[in-house]
Protein backbone atom coordinates (compact mmCIF):
# COMPACT_ATOMS: atom_id res chain seq x y z
CA UNK A 1 0.00 0.00 0.00
CA UNK A 2 2.46 2.35 1.19
CA UNK A 3 4.23 1.36 -2.78
CA UNK A 4 1.63 2.45 -4.46
CA UNK A 5 1.09 5.86 -2.65
CA UNK A 6 5.09 6.91 -3.49
CA UNK A 7 4.85 5.95 -6.69
CA UNK A 8 1.06 7.49 -7.31
CA UNK A 9 2.92 10.58 -4.90
CA UNK A 10 6.08 10.07 -8.16
CA UNK A 11 3.82 10.14 -11.03
CA UNK A 12 2.23 12.97 -9.60
CA UNK A 13 4.93 15.27 -9.10
CA UNK A 14 5.96 14.07 -12.66
CA UNK A 15 2.92 15.05 -14.04
CA UNK A 16 2.85 18.19 -12.17
CA UNK A 17 6.67 18.91 -13.61
CA UNK A 18 5.29 18.67 -17.05
CA UNK A 19 2.34 20.34 -17.06
CA UNK A 20 4.41 23.32 -15.67
CA UNK A 21 6.97 22.65 -17.73
CA UNK A 22 4.40 23.02 -20.91
CA UNK A 23 2.58 26.17 -18.76
CA UNK A 24 5.90 28.36 -19.06
CA UNK A 25 6.41 27.32 -22.90
CA UNK A 26 2.79 28.15 -23.85
CA UNK A 27 3.11 31.58 -21.62
CA UNK A 28 6.38 32.25 -23.81
CA UNK A 29 4.79 31.28 -26.86
CA UNK A 30 2.09 34.09 -26.52
CA UNK A 31 4.44 36.63 -25.02
CA UNK A 32 6.06 36.61 -28.74
CA UNK A 33 2.64 36.43 -29.92
CA UNK A 34 2.19 39.81 -28.50
CA UNK A 35 5.01 40.87 -29.30
CA UNK A 36 4.49 40.61 -32.49
CA UNK A 37 0.97 42.19 -32.57
CA UNK A 38 2.57 45.36 -30.93
CA UNK A 39 5.22 45.38 -34.24
CA UNK A 40 1.91 45.16 -35.83
CA UNK A 41 -0.07 48.05 -34.09
CA UNK A 42 3.16 50.61 -34.96
CA UNK A 43 3.71 49.59 -38.33
CA UNK A 44 -0.08 50.25 -38.92
CA UNK A 45 0.19 53.47 -37.40
CA UNK A 46 2.62 54.09 -39.88
CA UNK A 47 1.40 53.09 -42.54
CA UNK A 48 -1.58 55.06 -41.53
CA UNK A 49 0.73 58.43 -41.38
CA UNK A 50 2.44 57.81 -44.96
CA UNK A 51 -0.69 58.69 -47.27
CA UNK A 52 -0.32 62.21 -45.31
CA UNK A 53 3.32 62.67 -45.49
CA UNK A 54 3.32 61.77 -49.30
CA UNK A 55 0.01 64.38 -49.70
CA UNK A 56 1.78 66.93 -47.80
CA UNK A 57 4.75 66.71 -49.63
CA UNK A 58 3.37 66.02 -53.35
CA UNK A 59 2.54 70.00 -53.79
CA UNK A 60 6.42 71.05 -52.83
CA UNK A 61 8.23 68.50 -54.08
CA UNK A 62 6.85 67.97 -57.95
CA UNK A 63 10.19 67.09 -59.74
CA UNK A 64 10.67 64.31 -56.58
CA UNK A 65 8.17 62.37 -58.10
CA UNK A 66 10.37 59.02 -58.04
CA UNK A 67 11.03 59.62 -54.28
CA UNK A 68 7.19 59.82 -53.48
CA UNK A 69 6.18 56.46 -55.30
CA UNK A 70 9.36 54.39 -53.82
CA UNK A 71 7.64 55.33 -51.06
CA UNK A 72 4.17 54.70 -51.61
CA UNK A 73 5.36 51.07 -53.12
CA UNK A 74 7.37 50.34 -50.41
CA UNK A 75 4.34 51.04 -48.18
CA UNK A 76 2.00 48.76 -50.02
CA UNK A 77 4.94 46.07 -50.11
CA UNK A 78 5.08 46.58 -46.24
CA UNK A 79 1.10 45.47 -46.09
CA UNK A 80 1.38 43.19 -48.35
CA UNK A 81 4.28 41.19 -46.65
CA UNK A 82 3.77 37.96 -44.29
CA UNK A 83 6.36 36.03 -41.78
CA UNK A 84 8.61 37.53 -39.79
CA UNK A 85 11.81 37.27 -42.52
CA UNK A 86 9.38 38.71 -45.48
CA UNK A 87 8.04 41.46 -42.69
CA UNK A 88 11.49 42.35 -42.19
CA UNK A 89 12.72 42.84 -45.68
CA UNK A 90 9.97 45.18 -46.45
CA UNK A 91 10.06 47.47 -43.48
CA UNK A 92 13.57 47.61 -44.13
CA UNK A 93 12.97 48.74 -47.49
CA UNK A 94 10.56 50.98 -46.80
CA UNK A 95 12.26 52.65 -43.53
CA UNK A 96 15.37 53.33 -46.19
CA UNK A 97 12.73 54.76 -48.72
CA UNK A 98 11.19 57.36 -45.89
CA UNK A 99 14.76 58.58 -45.03
CA UNK A 100 15.69 59.33 -48.57
CA UNK A 101 12.39 61.61 -48.67
CA UNK A 102 13.53 63.05 -45.44
CA UNK A 103 16.52 64.14 -47.00
CA UNK A 104 14.75 65.26 -50.46
CA UNK A 105 12.40 67.18 -48.01
CA UNK A 106 16.21 69.20 -46.49
CA UNK A 107 16.25 70.91 -49.88
CA UNK A 108 13.18 72.48 -49.73
CA UNK A 109 13.07 74.86 -46.56
CA UNK A 110 9.24 76.12 -47.79
CA UNK A 111 8.46 72.77 -47.12
CA UNK A 112 10.86 72.20 -44.23
CA UNK A 113 9.16 74.79 -42.03
CA UNK A 114 5.56 73.59 -43.06
CA UNK A 115 3.51 73.08 -40.35
CA UNK A 116 1.91 70.18 -41.69
CA UNK A 117 5.12 68.73 -42.96
CA UNK A 118 6.69 69.61 -39.56
CA UNK A 119 4.04 67.56 -37.17
CA UNK A 120 3.93 64.72 -39.94
CA UNK A 121 7.51 64.20 -39.21
CA UNK A 122 7.92 64.78 -35.70
CA UNK A 123 4.64 62.19 -36.02
CA UNK A 124 6.84 59.51 -37.97
CA UNK A 125 9.79 59.90 -36.18
CA UNK A 126 8.23 59.09 -33.03
CA UNK A 127 5.89 55.81 -34.21
CA UNK A 128 9.75 54.66 -35.53
CA UNK A 129 11.02 55.24 -32.21
CA UNK A 130 7.76 52.91 -31.01
CA UNK A 131 8.60 50.14 -34.06
CA UNK A 132 12.35 50.13 -32.71
CA UNK A 133 11.35 49.35 -29.36
CA UNK A 134 8.51 47.04 -30.41
CA UNK A 135 11.27 45.06 -32.23
CA UNK A 136 13.67 45.18 -29.68
CA UNK A 137 10.78 43.49 -27.46
CA UNK A 138 9.95 40.91 -29.78
CA UNK A 139 13.45 39.87 -30.13
CA UNK A 140 13.64 39.64 -26.04
CA UNK A 141 11.02 37.51 -26.08
CA UNK A 142 11.76 35.62 -28.93
CA UNK A 143 15.76 34.89 -27.37
CA UNK A 144 13.32 33.72 -24.40
CA UNK A 145 11.34 31.26 -25.68
CA UNK A 146 14.13 29.70 -27.86
CA UNK A 147 16.65 29.78 -24.81
CA UNK A 148 13.35 27.67 -23.59
CA UNK A 149 12.91 24.92 -25.91
CA UNK A 150 16.66 24.67 -26.53
CA UNK A 151 17.32 24.03 -22.79
CA UNK A 152 16.94 20.87 -21.20
CA UNK A 153 14.84 19.46 -19.57
CA UNK A 154 11.63 21.73 -21.19
CA UNK A 155 13.57 20.64 -24.32
CA UNK A 156 12.27 17.57 -24.36
CA UNK A 157 8.89 18.74 -23.53
CA UNK A 158 9.06 21.74 -26.70
CA UNK A 159 9.90 18.55 -29.35
CA UNK A 160 6.64 16.26 -27.53
CA UNK A 161 4.41 19.30 -28.22
CA UNK A 162 5.76 21.09 -31.64
CA UNK A 163 6.97 24.24 -29.93
CA UNK A 164 9.46 25.36 -32.66
CA UNK A 165 11.79 28.19 -32.98
CA UNK A 166 10.66 31.55 -33.54
CA UNK A 167 12.52 33.93 -35.74
CA UNK A 168 14.35 36.94 -34.66
CA UNK A 169 13.40 40.43 -36.59
CA UNK A 170 16.68 41.45 -38.00
CA UNK A 171 18.06 44.28 -40.40
CA UNK A 172 18.95 42.84 -43.73
CA UNK A 173 20.95 45.53 -44.99
CA UNK A 174 24.92 45.71 -43.79
CA UNK A 175 25.02 49.28 -43.91
CA UNK A 176 22.08 49.99 -41.46
CA UNK A 177 24.44 47.33 -38.71
CA UNK A 178 27.72 49.72 -39.15
CA UNK A 179 27.92 52.96 -36.77
CA UNK A 180 27.55 55.52 -38.52
CA UNK A 181 31.02 57.79 -39.25
CA UNK A 182 31.06 61.32 -37.96
CA UNK A 183 33.30 63.78 -39.37
CA UNK A 184 33.45 67.62 -37.87
CA UNK A 185 36.16 68.61 -40.47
Amino acid sequence: MIGLVVVLAILAIVVLFIVGLYNSLVRLRRRCDNAWSQIDVQLKRRYDLIPNLVETAKGYLKHEREVLENVTKARQQAIDASGVKDKAQAENFLTSTLRSLFAVVENYPELKANENMLALHEEVTSTENKISFARQHYNDSVMKYNVKIETVPSNVIASMFGFAPREFFEIEEGAERQAPKVDFS
